[in-house]
Order: C-alpha cells, then structure tokens, then sequence
C-alpha cells in the first residue's frame, strides 16, 4: 500500500520477525513509519536491519510485563515515540476437543489473551496524554477468522481470537471515554500460507479432520467467495489502513480481511 504516508510515525510491531508481522512491519516501514519490532526470536534483529536505517529490533515475551515496559521504553527512546502498536504476536496448538491438552491451552490463553492484555495495557499507557510517548495512535490487535466461524480442530484458538476482538472494543471504549486519543481496532485474518497456516493445514489432517493438508486448504477455499487464500499484504494493508489517518473515526471495530470466509 504506497497511498498511505505514515512519515514521521513510530510503530512497535510484536511478532515481526515472520509470517504476517514481518510483512505487517515491512508495509509500515514502506509507508515511511519507523519500526520496532519485538519478538522472541533473534532473527527479528535480522528483518529489522534489512527494512533498512532507523528502525530497530527488541526482545520480547508478550506475556511478560518487565519485557513489555523494557519493549515500550526502547520504542520511544532509539526510535522517539510510540504512535502505533501492532500486536500480532500469537501461536496456535490444533486439537480435537477432546484431545486438548491442559498445557497447549494454556500457553494459547497466555500468548494471545494476556499478550495482547499487556500490549493494550502498556501501549495505551504510553501514548495518552502524560505518558511516555503522550501523542495519541492506533492500536491494531490482530484477531482471526477462527473468531467467527467454527471451523474444526482449532477451538482454544478460535476461543482467544474471539477473546482478542473484546478486548479491542472494550480498550476503544475506555480511550475514547478518558480522553486517551488512541484509536483501538482488531483485523480478523483469513488463513494464509505463513508457516502457522501450512502448519494449521497439516495438523488438521494428521488429527484426521481432512485426507490430507491438501484437502484442508481446498477445505478453506471453498468456504472463501473470493476463492482464495490471503496473503501477506492482503493483512500488511488493512493494518496500515488501521494505523492511519484514513481511519481516523474508526475505532472499536473488528475488519474482516478474510476473502468473506466470515460473513
């Protein structure tokens, strides 16, 4: 997307060293933002170098509080505010129901729910008037499909994602209510042929869902009138969308970029 013009921006994109968040922080950076991009992986250092000058990479467990503020205070120290967050940061463990194990539930609620608890909690800290970035933004929660249809093998996850969409509308609604200035959204990705979605495809058919991963995306497809998966940039633009002043009296809201596979 090269119609919006985010120069001048800063935004901290969790998640952002693969899949939809390394596309997500290159399309931000395209649109002039400067970028951050926290993630477990160290290889985050590695596609924050190659978006090129003035953007960086820091270390962070999103269920962890110490790495939030630490993630926060690197944003608005090397890069000089916080005017948009992405949380993207998220895992997804496939099971039948009655296979799912207490553990990988677990560490789902934690990654996806209280990921993006703190990420709201710390962001819309940073960037209402007094904090550390004091200017106002966007916040993009990403969500999924998953949050609105039932698709097999995947009900933890999906029950998260719905999770992910609560806390968007209810965050919109404190930050308009106490004067914050921050936009609050969520986006709801369809599937796409990251290594999650390969991965998603090749459970389902392992647990005995689908004959084969093959099948599970045909599966997929069939239930998208566009006709086809999403990908990357299909996400990466409806973020920048978000984060921008094109959507600058939009807030509280869930946008489906899922080919209608929800509807």
């Amino acid at each position: 997307m090269t119609s919006i013009d985010l120069t001048g921006r800063t935004a901290l994109v969790t998640g952002g060293a693969q899949g939809l968040g390394e596309g997500m922080a290159q399309a931000l950076a395209a649109a002039g933002a400067r970028v951050m991009i926290g993630d477990l992986q160290e290889s985050g250092a590695e596609t924050a170098a190659a978006l090129g000058e003035g953007h960086g990479f820091v270390k962070l467990d999103v269920t962890n509080e110490a790495d939030w503020e630490a993630a926060i205070r690197a944003t608005v120290d090397s890069l000089g505010g916080l005017d948009i967050l992405v949380n993207n940061a998220g895992i997804e463990i496939t099971a039948l129901v009655t296979e799912i194990d207490a553990a990988d539930a677990r560490r789902m609620l934690e990654v996806n729910i209280l990921g993006t608890t703190l990420g709201l909690k710390h962001g819309l800290r940073a960037m209402r008037p007094g904090g550390a970035a004091g200017k106002g933004g966007a916040i993009v929660n990403i969500a999924s499909v998953a949050a609105t249809i039932a698709f097999p093998g995947i009900a933890v996850y999906s029950a998260t994602k719905s999770a992910v969409d609560r806390l968007t509308r209810v965050a919109a609604m404190e930050s308009g209510k106490l004067g914050y200035g921050v936009r609050v959204n969520c986006v709801y990705p369809g599937l796409v042929p990251t290594a999650m979605g390969q991965g998603l495809a090749v459970d389902c058919a392992e647990i005995g869902l689908f004959e084969s991963p093959e099948a599970a995306v045909g599966a997929v497809i069939g239930l998208t009138p566009a006709g086809r998966l999403g990908q990357v940039d299909d996400m990466a633009d409806a973020v920048v969308f978000l984060a921008s002043d094109a959507a600058k009296f939009i807030t509280g809201v869930g946008l489906p970029v899922d080919g209608g596979m929800g509807m």
